[in-house]
Parts: structure tokens; sequence; C-alpha cells
């Protein structure tokens, strides 16, 4: 118990860690609890602050800033009008036909199953066969059902669409327009000596801008790469798959192993092992690769240090906790965890240095 008691006193006893503790607290306790009602609010958050980035370019050319907001503000509403009435009829178009094609490929692919005791009777048997496409039919059966269950939810559905229609343009204007006013009034709740809080904001904001506005412009770029490159190629769902393979770069390492399945095996249905089903592979390992080695590193000036094994265990808990929004910023949210570790260290360390004696050393004498 004392032990504990001195590693309290030890490193809670300065105001701003134990503020800075309090407040990051407080708000993965507001996000836990209330992240669902509050999740319009959350992304009208996330939107401004993806657009703050060219509000502040237009700011430093001289154009004033409720000029600015409405200008960006403007080319934001094309840019969702243009996703919501030009893409999004064609990509539920593509889902559609996709789910449809869906029995077709599951008896080729059974047929292709049965082939298989044929071909390598050393290696799988008939009844193993049976047990894999028992599996397949459970698992479909399941997922029906789940389609089922969310088309019957599908009025809740398009209600909640229409409050984020509605609500979150209106939040993301006066976030914007208002920005300074509320970070006012949030400062009238903070202590003024504030400096460790200040730091870390300025690492992780470096960091979490760097990365959130270049991700999102890896998606669009990677998106329409695909799109365009598996349309010139005639392959199917060519948009929708395009999206998958854009959405894949949000989850590192895991997304692009993940969404190469469908990519392969619709192209693999529709060509079977010939020269475009060998193109559609080249095409696709060449923008992967395109996109690790030259774009990830022209997006991303800033190069975030997280070792590959925390960013997998930071992608399953905010994942677990928050959803899509958890996956997705569960990079930045590892980032301000280690921010804030390594401002807590360092302000510990400098706290000790002065009641550190230096280390005299006495000569010793020989003979």
């Amino acid at each position: 118990m004392e032990l504990l008691k001195t590693w309290f006193k030890r490193y809670f006893s300065d105001p701003e860690v134990l503020f800075l503790t309090i407040f990051l607290l407080l708000g993965f306790a507001i996000v836990l609890t209330m992240g669902d009602m509050l999740a319009p609010v959350l992304a009208s958050i996330v939107v401004a602050y993806l657009l703050e980035g060219l509000v502040g370019i237009l700011e430093r050319h001289g154009v004033p800033r409720l000029v600015a907001v409405l200008i960006v503000f403007i080319v934001f509403l094309l840019f969702v009008s243009v996703l919501l009435l030009g893409l999004l009829p064609q990509l539920s178009r593509q889902a559609t036909q996709l789910f449809q094609q869906i029995p077709l490929m599951i008896t080729e692919g059974q047929g292709l199953l049965m082939r298989l005791p044929q071909s390598y009777p050393g290696f799988i048997s008939p009844e193993q066969v049976q047990e894999i496409i028992g599996v397949i039919r459970q698992e479909i059966a399941e997922f029906g059902q789940t389609v089922v269950s969310a088309s019957l939810a599908s009025v809740v559905g398009l209600i909640t669409i229409l409050i984020y229609l509605i609500l979150m343009p209106l939040l993301v204007f006066f976030f914007l327009k208002d920005k300074r006013l509320i970070l006012n009034w949030v400062g009238r709740f903070i202590p003024e000596d504030r400096h460790m809080a200040d730091a870390v904001w300025m690492d992780v904001d470096r960091q979490i801008a760097n990365y959130v506005r270049g991700k999102f412009w890896e998606i669009i770029i990677v998106w329409s790469a695909c799109s365009v490159t598996f349309t010139l190629m005639g392959l199917q769902y060519a948009m929708l798959l395009g999206l998958l393979v854009g959405l894949s770069v949000i989850i590192p390492y895991i997304g692009a192993a993940v969404v190469t399945f469908p990519v392969l095996l619709i192209g693999w249905f529709q060509w079977g092992w010939g020269a475009d089903f060998l193109w559609l592979c080249v095409a696709y390992f060449t923008i992967q690769v395109l996109d690790g080695n030259v774009l990830v590193p022209l997006l991303f000036s800033e190069v975030v240090n997280l070792h590959p094994i925390a960013i997998i265990v930071a992608i399953l808990v905010f994942g677990g906790f928050w959803g899509f929004w958890g996956v997705f910023f569960a990079i930045p949210l590892a980032t301000l965890v280690q921010a804030v570790i390594n401002a807590w260290s360092n302000r510990q360390s400098v706290c000790r240095a002065p009641d550190s004696e230096p280390l005299v050393t006495t000569p010793i004498e020989i003979g």
C-alpha cells in the first residue's frame, strides 16, 4: 500500500499531470457512454477539423475568415452532393448486382471444390469437401439473416441518414465560423498554467492533422486509381471494388490483405485462369506497391513513430470501443497516448533533475 501511495504521489502530485489525466479520462468516458448520441456532433468536429486546413490556407493568402469559411463550406457541400447524387446510386446498383450474383458464384465454387478430391486425392477427401461446403452454407445463411434484419431496420437507418444530412452541414459551418469563440469558451474551464497540455496538443495536432488529411487524400486517390483501372480492364463492379480498396487503407496491414480476396475472387469468377486475370493481379498489386512506397511518403510528411504491434493493438482496442470511427482514428489516438506518456515522463525527469545530486568520484591512489 505504501508503494502504491508513493507511486501516486510521485506521478500525480503535479497539478498539470492531474488535469491532463482527468481531461483525457473524461473525454474517453464521454465517447464511450454517449458516443452514439453525440455521433453527429463528433463527426462534424472531425469534418470541420479536416476543412480547417483549407480555411487556414485561404486566410494566409489574405482572405477574411468568414469569406474563407463560406468558400470552403460551399466546396464541401458540392463534394457531398457529387457523392450522394453521382456515385452513391452507381455503388448501390453494383452492390445489388453483386448480391444477385452470389448464388451463382457459390454454385461455381461448390463445383470447383467437388473436383478437388479427383485432382488431389492425397491431400483432400470428399468428406472434407462436404464439411467445407456445409460451413460455407451456414455462414451464408447467417449472413442472409443479417441482411434481412438490416432491411427491416432500413426505415430507422433512413431517418438517421436524414438527420445526419441536415444536422452535420449546420454543425460543420458553425464549428468553422465560430472556431475562436468556441475555443475561448472552452479555455475558460481550463487552468491557465497548462504548459504540458499545450505541448501535448502541439505534438498531437501536428501528427493528427498530417495523418487524417493525408489518409483522406489517400482514400480518394487509391479509390479513383482502382476504379479507373478496373473499369478500363472491364472488371465487374469496378466502382464498388475501387471503393473497398480505397477504404482498406484506413486499416494498416490488415485492410490491404482482406480486400485482396474479393477483388481477385470476382476477377477469377469473371475470367478464370486467363491472361485477363493475370493482368488484373499485376495492376492491382502495382497500385498497392505504389501506394505503400510512393503515395504514402508523399502524403505523410510526419512519420507516425509507432511499432506495428502498437498499431494493430490500437485498431483492435479503439475499433472495439467506437466501431468505424475508432478504427479510423486508431493511429491518431495511439499517437495521443504516446505523446501523453512521453510528456509525462519528460515532465517527471525535469522535476526530479534539481533534486538529484551530481555523482562525485574520488580518485583512488595506488601504491
